[in-house]
């Protein structure tokens, strides 16, 4: 069944036709008037009350048509989730950093929602599987120590607010592996120093970068540095590059946030998948409230070299391949089919959504739809798509199912 999508127009999203998500929108749908100077941030496909779904043919919400067939869901999701879809799919186009956040497991966030049911609206964990369709810049998890040690060393400008005894135990720590005991009071003293000076301490260090060698200005990460500044100046958050990895993935890398872990997207197009839930704890590069004592305490102040954080897939025939994260709510498969061939998707025990991401054919379970970019299909419990590339086509989608 074919699928009407819900687009979100945040501030952040990559303009008009610029955007991944207007270019599949205007595939799928050419009536869709696409406003050059609009952001289209994210395309949700799902049933979450805040961009839900409906099935084109029957004009009826997905979540609607579930509880009337409760067989698309499927025994093993049901007993598990209820009847439900328990991820949100989404395309998502960054033009400007999305905020430093981390989110919380499962019980702290069924803890926050019963405290703060204002601030953190459902008890749900929210974790997410980003994989690259464009070239995609990401801060991810905290950097191995040397490498914030070495900033530490050449930016003045950050550690004249520092707490000294926080600075000096991380200054001196050996040990690569325990991070936790030093970072923690570095990051909490980053985060409650007082706004006016971590904002004059910014343009002392972008006033002296400018004036350095190029050389330099790469060390320290003056470009990015620039480019956060001027969208959020003054913010907390441009100090995040210094202690969090800086990662520029390749279309078809992945990382997997897990709880705790801190991040943040900066540009580029990407499939992403989640458990549904807003539960977001933020750290700078925002103007939402930051909420310092709870994400101090909660953040995985490990250290991790970038590698550690790519989410590799596995191989699962010679058509698709499939990112398979330690959770039950989601995984996400990719599959390519060349010209001249066809393919039967896997058969699963869970409810898929399929967006076709490229290339042009057609999809059929009973009736033929056609595939083109933008493109999305619910496929109920226990079914096969059969992917037909057109002639001198191929076809690549990326298809979420709950990992049961």
């Amino acid at each position: 069944m074919e699928l009407q999508c819900k687009v979100q127009n945040y501030d952040w999203g990559k303009l008009g036709l610029d955007s991944k998500v207007a270019k599949f929108v205007s595939s799928a749908h050419p009536d869709t008037a696409i406003d050059q100077s609009m952001p289209y941030a994210e395309l949700w496909m799902g049933t979450h009350p805040n961009g839900p779904s409906i099935i084109i043919d029957r004009d009826v919400l997905l979540s609607e048509y579930i509880k009337d067939n409760v067989d698309a869901i499927g025994p093993e999701v049901k007993k598990k989730f209820g009847v439900a879809v328990p991820f949100l799919f989404k395309i998502l186009s960054i033009r400007k950093a999305l905020s430093v956040q981390a989110h919380p497991k499962k019980e702290h966030a069924e803890e926050l929602h019963k405290n703060f049911p204002d601030m953190y609206k459902d008890p749900n964990h929210k974790p997410e599987l980003a994989i690259a369709l464009t070239p995609f810049e990401a801060l991810c998890g905290f950097r191995p120590l040397e490498q914030i040690q070495n900033f530490l060393k050449n930016l003045p400008e950050l550690t004249s607010f520092l707490s000294k005894d926080s600075v000096d135990s991380l200054l001196s720590h050996q040990e690569q592996g325990d991070s936790h005991t030093v970072l923690k009071p570095v990051f909490h003293s980053l985060m409650t120093s007082d706004k006016a000076v971590v904002a004059s301490s910014l343009k002392n260090l972008l006033n002296r970068l400018e004036k350095e060698d190029e050389a330099t200005q790469s060390s320290l990460l003056y470009p990015l540095l620039q480019r956060l500044h001027a969208d959020f100046p003054g913010d907390v958050g441009c100090w995040s590059p210094f202690f969090l990895n800086y990662m520029l993935l390749r279309p078809g890398q992945a990382i997997f946030l897990k709880p705790n872990l801190p991040h943040a997207y900066l540009s580029g197009d990407c499939v992403e998948c989640m458990a549904c839930s807003d539960n977001v704890v933020r750290a700078g590069l925002t103007p939402k409230h930051i909420d310092v004592p709870t994400l101090v305490d909660m953040l995985d102040y490990s250290s991790y070299a970038q590698d550690q954080l790519l989410f590799n897939p596995q191989l699962e025939d010679e058509n698709s391949c499939i990112w398979r994260p330690p959770v039950p709510d989601f995984a996400v498969v990719k599959i390519k089919v060349e010209s001249g061939d066809s393919y039967n998707t896997q058969n699963r025990p869970s409810p898929s959504l399929i967006i076709v991401t490229s290339g042009a054919g057609e999809a059929c379970d009973t009736e033929p739809i056609p595939a083109k970019p933008g493109t999305v299909i619910f496929l109920k419990a226990s079914r096969q798509l059969t992917l037909t590339p057109s002639e001198g086509n191929h076809l690549e989608v990326y298809q979420a199912i709950c990992n049961v």
